[in-house]
């Protein structure tokens, strides 16, 4: 069967027999090789349990769609034009943009327009009918320089480009984008 004396250090032992003129060795594993082994084992189980079984560790899909958010919040933001309405939309779909508008909006238009935005002292804003144009653009206009005959105040000097572009973004994802369009 085998050779069952130990082997001295640095000791050679040939098996028995040959293959194709090839004599194999009969030697442990050198110890750097096992432990790379062993050690590669370990791993593999640390990082499946880690990735698939818990929920600690971002998946490769995660991480990209959370890079790609942030590249498209930073190309908002550098980017910011008041006058494009697909700009808004894309805003509208932004939950950062949403949570950032809702609290504005709770803030300071909740007294007139309504905890669930169907008006009250102001006018409703999820329904088909827009008095002050339906385009994005025109609803940021809105809320920008304000409707004094009808006791809207001008909110820009106090919110400022971003933070109305928001409050539009949080408006809009309340509303059905075929039916502001059809109002336009």
């Amino acid at each position: 069967m085998g050779n069952s004396r130990r082997l001295k250090k640095n000791e050679v032992v040939l098996k028995e027999h040959t293959y194709d003129g090839i004599q194999e060795y009969d030697q442990r594993l050198p110890n750097w090789w096992l432990n790379t082994l062993y050690g590669a084992i370990i791993f593999s189980f640390v990082y499946w349990f880690f990735y698939f079984q818990t929920d600690t560790g971002k998946s490769d899909v995660a991480v990209l769609e959370a890079k790609m958010a942030a590249i498209e919040k930073a190309k908002m933001e550098s980017s910011f034009d008041v006058t494009n309405d697909e700009m808004f939309w894309q805003m509208s779909n932004n939950s950062t943009y949403i949570e950032n508008g809702k609290e504005l909006y709770d803030q300071n238009c909740v007294a007139c327009h309504g905890v669930d935005l169907k008006g009250g002292i102001g006018f409703n804003l999820v329904d088909s009918e827009w008095v002050h144009g339906a385009r994005p653009s025109q609803i940021y206009n809105t809320i920008d320089q304000g409707v004094v005959e009808k006791g809207m105040q001008a909110w820009g000097p106090l919110l400022g480009q971003k933070r109305i572009a928001q409050v539009v973004a949080y408006v809009l994802s309340k509303n059905d984008r075929a039916e502001i369009e059809a109002a336009q």
